[in-house]
Order: C-alpha cells, then sequence, then structure tokens
C-alpha cells in the first residue's frame, strides 16, 4: 500500500500543489499525512473517496483513507 501510494496517487496529488505521505495501515485503515494544498482544501473528502475507488480499481483492496491534515510550520505564526 506504502508503494502504491508513493509512486501512484502523491504524484497526482502533487501536481495539484499537495503532499500525500503514507502514515501507516491498520486492517482496512489506511492513515495518509496531507500537506500543501491538501491540508487546506475543501475538497479533500472527494479526494480520498476518489483515491480509495483507485487502490480498489488497481489493486483490488477496498480500504478507507483516513487523512491527517499538517498545516506548514510558518501557519503556528
Amino acid at each position: 500500500m506504502e508503494k502504491y501510494i508513493n509512486e501512484k496517487l502523491r504524484p497526482l496529488v502533487q501536481g495539484d500543489g499537495g503532499e500525500m505521505t503514507f502514515l501507516k495501515r491498520e486492517d482496512d485503515k489506511v492513515t495518509v499525512v496531507m500537506q500543501g494544498e491538501c491540508s487546506k482544501c475543501g475538497m479533500l473528502a472527494k479526494c480520498m473517496s476518489w483515491c480509495e475507488g483507485q487502490i480498489q480499481k488497481d489493486l483490488g483492496e477496498k480500504v478507507t483513507l483516513i487523512p491527517v491534515r499538517k498545516k506548514p510550520f510558518f501557519w503556528d505564526r
């Protein structure tokens, strides 16, 4: 799963100014850290749903992606 996210989904997200990092997998739950433009995007739920569909289509696995938004450090200032 980590390899698929890094090699297939991450470049697509990066194309829109975002960043997606695999964090962990527990059974059918996959947690990813979303940064960059994704950290503030209102369409994140729709994106996660699309990514889940791609994973099911390409890998044949039904998983739930759990996004963790991580804002850039400079937003704290």
